[in-house]
């Protein structure tokens, strides 16, 4: 008899884990009617940190996606009015991206979706247990152990 998988079966648990918070972010956002798709919002929250507008290809590499990916959410988010194409002051062949008052307003309802969609989530959870997985995701997202103070 074949004894399961434990990484395999941890592996899936992440992939569906991930697959729930996917939905519950969707729903959400459908919720507040802001016409986003989570792509989008990824690229809206990746934006605002920029003190000046950044370029596409910043945005990609920031992202991990090649490019063109960002063109296309740019030309939808830029259709809704929430970003704006704008000429770099010093180079007139880059285009720069930034923000517009709508695409921050937007930005606001976004966090606002991904608290309600994280309290979905961690609903079943302790105070204890929640601190106990966010050390155990801070692990696996810098890939090294967390450090108790």
């Amino acid at each position: 008899m074949d004894t399961p998988d434990a990484d395999g079966v941890l592996a899936e648990q992440l992939l569906r884990l991930t697959r729930r918070v996917h939905r519950i972010q969707k729903r959400h956002l459908q919720q507040r009617g802001l016409g986003i798709t989570p792509a989008q919002s990824r690229l809206l929250r990746t934006l605002a940190p920029y003190a000046s507008p950044p370029r596409m290809t910043d945005l990609a590499e920031r992202l991990e996606v090649v490019p063109r990916a960002v063109t296309t959410l740019v030309d939808g988010l830029e259709a809704s009015g929430k970003v704006r194409r704008v000429p770099d002051p010093t180079n007139r062949r880059v285009i720069r991206i930034e923000l517009t008052d709508d695409g921050r307003r937007a930005l606001r309802e976004l966090r606002g979706a991904r608290r309600a969609a994280a309290e979905d989530i961690l609903a079943p959870l302790t105070d204890e247990q929640r601190k106990v997985l966010g050390g155990l995701l801070d692990t696996l997202v810098d890939g090294m152990p967390a450090v108790e103070d």
